[in-house]
């Protein structure tokens, strides 16, 4: 697998360098079936001919994945892809993830304890879960970590959750990750905050390594297992937590954050990357999509902190350290957060209370048929493996 991986590195490395290479000399960009011509010279020749070794699927798709890396360049360029811009695709190293994606062509489920990869022979895995169906492609993956996973894709259609009556409002915050229109707060593990001593320890270690040194790859190793860890942390608690939501509610409401711009600020930075609000913001769009949920994104103007969901009286900005607040028009005394996620609910026009006067709210624009299959890593994917030597 080591020697796949580096192969698929060197296939996608020279196919880039190439592709430079046209543009400085005023050339148009070549395509997929010139850079697959390319590699099978390549391969005739002594420089390269150690690429005949491994299977000829996952190079190809190397190259496949090149062209797409460009394709979304360009669109971003030409202001047909949302989002922030797409830079250009970079060369891949040898220390960072890699991956080798096989079609249904290239790999075989044999029993449930291995399968079998071409060039490659049989694996021992351990499974996730049972796949629902036959798999049309398999990707090998090893990250920064020295992990060993296969990802399948395969035809899956999720059946929608039984509907009820409840709906809830989410208003998302540093101290309490989340806190429910039902008075419930959320807390999160922070794993990134509990690490943060060790990880700058070991970042320390690795920078006093000679580089190129076995003891540096030992330190680097160190450092992303610990890295990997936080990652995992942090996924395991967004999803039992989106599942719950999902499980409990028909109508679910979020407030539309500009993370982006929260960011910059340096002292909030840290804490607001650890929380992962942009991620549980997609996973809750998607999972909603697929189980038949009303998923609900209301205007980020909306003044849920400042207004009373009791009588609607807006009180104006109140400082972050006012967490309890009374309202000066009818006297009702106020939880700042659940008061912002009683409002949040009421703007996404579900509740007709004496404040709900018709804000804006934007539905979820991913549409996903139910049929579809799964894309998307870490959340989406249905069948994730690891890999026993």
């Amino acid at each position: 697998m080591s020697q796949l991986f580096g192969c698929c590195r060197v296939v996608f490395n020279d196919a880039l360098a190439y592709c430079k290479e046209q543009h400085r000399a005023g050339n148009k960009k070549p395509n997929i079936n010139e850079l697959s011509q390319r590699l099978t010279e390549l391969k005739k020749t002594e420089e390269k001919i150690w690429l005949g070794e491994v299977s000829c699927i996952p190079l190809q798709q190397s190259l496949r994945d090149l062209e797409q890396a460009y394709s979304n360049f360009f669109k971003s360029c030409k202001g047909q892809r949302k989002g922030k811009k797409v830079k250009p695709p970079k060369f891949k190293k040898r220390k960072s993830k890699q991956s080798a994606r096989f079609m249904d062509n290239g790999f075989k489920h044999l029993n449930s304890d291995y399968i079998y990869i071409a060039k490659i022979g049989d694996i021992k895995v351990v499974w996730s879960r049972e796949l629902p169906t036959k798999p049309s492609s398999a990707t090998l993956i090893k990250d920064s970590a020295d992990r060993y996973f296969v990802s399948f894709v395969v035809e899956f259609n999720p059946q929608p959750l039984p509907e009820n009556q409840n709906s809830v409002g989410i208003d998302l915050g540093i101290t309490d990750f989340a806190t429910l229109s039902n008075g419930e707060k959320v807390k999160y593990p922070k794993p990134l905050k509990k690490q943060l001593k060790r990880l700058r320890r070991l970042q320390r270690n690795l920078s006093r390594k000679q580089k190129g040194s076995k003891r540096r790859e030992v330190a680097r190793k160190k450092l992303a297992k610990l890295y990997a860890k936080i990652s995992d942390t942090r996924n395991d608690f967004l999803q039992k937590l989106l599942t719950r939501i999902i499980r409990e509610n028909q109508t679910i409401v979020l407030a539309d954050l500009n993370v982006s711009g929260m960011m910059k600020n340096r002292k909030l930075s840290r804490a607001i990357s650890d929380l992962g609000w942009r991620s549980f913001r997609t996973m809750l769009e998607v999972k909603s999509v697929m189980y038949g949920r009303d998923f609900r994104v209301i205007d980020r103007w909306i003044p849920t902190s400042q207004t009373c969901s009791g009588c609607g009286f807006r009180s104006g900005k109140k400082e972050l350290n006012i967490r309890e607040w009374t309202c000066l028009n009818c006297g009702q005394s106020h939880d700042r957060d659940v008061n912002a996620a009683n409002n949040i609910l009421v703007a996404g026009g579900h509740l007709e209370t004496l404040n709900g006067c018709g804000e804006r709210v934007r539905l979820s624009v991913k549409k996903a048929h139910l049929n579809e299959a799964s894309t998307r890593p870490a959340f989406q994917q249905l069948s994730i493996f690891d890999l026993l030597k």
